[in-house]
């Protein structure tokens, strides 16, 4: 079996199609993993957006900040 490493060098080389599958392949393996946004969550958020309460970021703000 690959070790991760390995895994990663070989994920690199797939369209970003293939990525998106394999990472919904993955994300799915998860049994307990809680990934998924509930409509209520999304509505509050989105009101807060609207309502200036919070501000949003950039997605390369976002990376940034997650310091990617």
């Amino acid at each position: 079996m690959s070790n991760l490493a390995e895994i990663r060098e070989s994920v690199v080389s797939l369209s970003k199609l293939e990525r998106a599958e394999l990472a919904v392949f993955l994300l799915g393996s998860l049994d307990d993993a809680h990934y998924w946004v509930e409509d209520e969550e999304l509505e509050n958020r989105s009101a807060e957006l609207d309502s200036g309460s919070v501000v949003g970021v950039t997605k390369e703000e976002f990376k940034k900040l997650c310091g990617r």
